[in-house]
């Protein structure tokens, strides 16, 4: 293995090591390695692998991110999490906890979120929740304060979780992504590889009865589909020991007011679950 070669594989040992991933297996780097020599323009005259400084090397992606078909619970079919990534190591850090990651994370610069952030938007709530929420990425709002769901879709989510009887205190609230996207704009492939590890590892702690992914870009992240949400919308998932579903993000309710019936029911289905009642005013909504 040649000079540059050695700091590309070691460079990118460092930054699993940093999101907690310690175990490689050998069929995995067999894989990896027949990629990069399948890939063109990694391959030199002498066929080993050549890697570019000019070219930062990306982070491992997930590859069933487009392949995996969402399967509903009922359904006797194979499980949903069925990718082969590095990252499914990410949730089981033995010793973890939600300061160690916060830790970890650190004042992170591992993809272009950080240039334009004011922030990072770690998580905030009870760290032993029977629920949590998952969004997509921080905005504006929770950019500057570095809390996410502050803003005017935050305090939609907060009328939703009080509605359910409980308090933004009970749950535990977080994203895909810590770093706001610029414009508020979805995250990229890319970022959400680099960021969704520290994700796995904080629901791998906390340990919630319930996940609601909010909108498109979680649930697509954590069922590791690109299926849209209306086909699973208001399904249940098994997720690593906990149950899954997705509803529509707060900011989709407040550009389209009719959807709040549709997540009502969702989230009733949710108290269903977690043993807790509807409350009356609320079902009179």
């Amino acid at each position: 293995m040649n000079d540059p070669t050695r700091a590309k594989v070691e460079a990118w040992l460092r930054y699993y090591r940093d999101i907690g991933v310690k175990d490689f297996y050998r069929d995995r780097a067999s894989r990896i390695v027949t990629e990069m020599l399948a890939t063109p323009g990694n391959q030199t005259a002498s066929g080993r692998i050549g890697l570019s400084l000019e070219e930062p090397m990306k982070p491992l992606s997930q590859p069933a991110l487009s392949r995996v078909a969402v399967q509903p619970l009922s359904a006797p079919a194979l499980p949903i999490l069925q990718s082969a990534s590095l990252f499914d190591a990410a949730d089981r850090v033995e010793g973890d906890t939600l300061e160690s990651i916060r830790a970890d994370i650190g004042d992170c610069t591992r993809c272009r979120l950080h240039k334009a952030r004011t922030n990072i938007v770690f998580g905030v709530g009870n760290p032993k929740a029977e629920l949590v929420f998952v969004g997509e990425g921080p905005g504006h709002d929770e950019d500057i304060q570095g809390i996410p769901f502050v803003g005017r879709a935050g305090k939609l989510l907060t009328q939703m979780i009080e509605a359910m009887g409980l308090r933004r205190e009970d749950v535990y609230i977080c994203n895909v992504v810590k770093c706001r996207p610029p414009e508020n704009r979805l995250p990229e492939r890319d970022e959400i590889a680099t960021c969704s590890p520290f994700l796995m590892r904080q629901l791998g702690v906390i340990a919630p009865k319930v996940i609601v992914c909010l909108g498109a870009c979680a649930a697509q992240t954590l069922l590791a589909t690109n299926a849209g949400i209306s086909k699973f919308r208001g399904q249940w998932f098994d997720f690593h020991g906990s149950k899954l579903m997705a509803t529509y993000h707060p900011a989709y309710l407040l550009r389209n007011p009719p959807a709040k019936g549709e997540v009502w029911n969702d989230l009733k289905k949710v108290l269903t679950l977690l043993g807790r009642e509807v409350p009356k005013r609320a079902a009179q909504r």
